[in-house]
């Protein structure tokens, strides 16, 4: 009986997902902030230049085949430029007027940056002579990761 009334509980709230819904207060938010700072997406893409940068010269340099650097670079620009005017939308004035904007700043300015990516990769084989595919989707692997090292070596901010 008691497994039955149990279910019956998890059931309950499954229906109801903003039943345990608590806004936070000014001050949790302040704590919450200080312990988890904000990432700059600039620092984020400063990150995957490194990489796509790395990437590409060691696809060279362990290859001898200059092609294959030039592959896995644009593969890393396919990334790094829609990344770019992606952060250059979302940090603009007319997405911080509202919350509204906001949203919809986001999801325009991340159709524009799929857009991007997919018009870089479709024009990759007429700009990039002797195109290496696997060559150019590591470089544009690698350079997406990299935003996950971005994360990770965010500075701290000192405990207080």
């Amino acid at each position: 009986m008691k497994t039955i009334a149990r279910d019956v509980d998890v059931r309950e709230d499954m229906q109801d997902p903003d039943a345990n819904f608590r806004p936070l207060t000014a001050e949790e938010a302040q704590r919450l902030r200080e312990r988890k700072p904000l990432i700059s997406p600039w620092r984020v893409i400063a990150v995957q230049v490194a990489a796509g940068l790395l990437v590409a010269l060691a696809a060279w340099g362990l290859s001898g085949r200059q092609n294959l650097g030039w592959s896995a670079g644009y593969g890393a620009l396919a990334v790094v430029i829609p990344s770019a005017v992606f952060a250059r939308g979302l940090t603009g004035r007319f997405s911080s007027l509202n919350a509204g904007t906001a949203v919809l700043g986001f999801f325009l300015w991340e159709m524009v940056k799929l857009v991007l990516s997919v018009a870089m990769l479709l024009a990759a084989p007429r700009l990039i002579v002797a195109l290496s595919w696997p060559a150019m989707l590591v470089g544009l692997v690698v350079t997406m990761k990299a935003a996950w090292v971005a994360v990770m070596l965010a500075p701290k901010r000192p405990k207080i």
